[in-house]
């Protein structure tokens, strides 16, 4: 079936806005118009990601940050028509299609991911609330944890990076991230070890275990020598998670 004729000048119009340089516009437009378009367009998605990765767009001089935001806007095919999810489809770009230059810094992946992880709590939607037990025993009861969280492994210290600090090489082990969305709705980062980052996984993963049985399994994966010092520093630690509002308290009638 061919395609309508409108169609066509559609597809050449936007074709001519994504890279003007490949492109010819339609016929019969005048390029006073189209510069104005032309403009609009990549202003428009210039915006949503210099607000969206403040820390990435410093490490970039004008040039270098147009002509990266110019090749995402070229070359990339966006599966989402929200302008919500431009900061998304921008990370997809970076970590699958992006062809980076010998300065490009070596965290560029990780760090925009990094960054987009705050835009995706900062906007995710107040989950329907479940029954629990804010002051619930969170040794012998079920830790509930807030779906309003994230635990992120990285090779880089992306939260460190800046203007100012600019690694060349990763650091020998990974970097543990927690990020979560607390109770006056801003978005926090802490640095974890790794320790717990398996326990926040164990808890994802075991729902209706109780925190001592939680502990012990991290025991016994680690190889722990001292069972009863683990569980007490294991108890500190939730108590942490949930005054921070990682953990909402525990699942009612899951006392163990």
């Amino acid at each position: 079936m061919m395609e309508p004729e409108f169609q066509r000048i559609q597809r050449q119009f936007a074709a001519h806005l994504r890279d003007p340089e490949r492109h010819p516009p339609p016929g019969g437009i005048e390029e006073r118009r189209l510069a104005v378009y032309r403009k609009l367009f990549f202003n428009n998605i210039n915006g949503f990601l210099e607000k969206g990765f403040p820390v990435l767009r410093s490490l970039h001089d004008e040039p270098a940050w147009r002509a990266l935001v110019r090749a995402f806007f070229h070359d990339h095919g966006s599966r989402s028509p929200y302008f919500l999810d431009i900061a998304g489809e921008f990370v997809t770009f970076l970590s699958e299609e992006y062809q980076p230059g010998d300065d490009a810094p070596p965290f560029l992946v990780e760090l925009a991911h990094y960054e987009w992880m705050e835009v995706v709590l900062e906007t995710a939607q107040e989950p329907a609330a479940v029954p629990v037990q804010p002051d619930g025993d969170l040794l012998h009861g079920a830790p509930c944890l807030s779906p309003l969280h994230r635990v992120l492994g990285y090779r880089w210290p992306v939260h460190r990076i800046g203007p100012d600090h600019r690694p060349t090489t990763p650091p020998e082990q990974p970097v543990w991230l927690l990020i979560y969305r607390d109770q006056a709705e801003s978005v926090a980062f802490m640095e974890i070890n790794a320790a717990t980052a398996r326990l926040l996984a164990l808890t994802e993963a075991h729902p209706d275990a109780s925190g001592e049985q939680l502990l012990a399994r991290l025991g016994e994966e680690m190889g722990h020598p001292a069972p009863a010092a683990l569980r007490t520093f294991g108890a500190d630690l939730l108590a942490g998670l949930r005054q921070r509002g990682v953990i909402l308290g525990t699942r009612p009638g899951q006392d163990h």
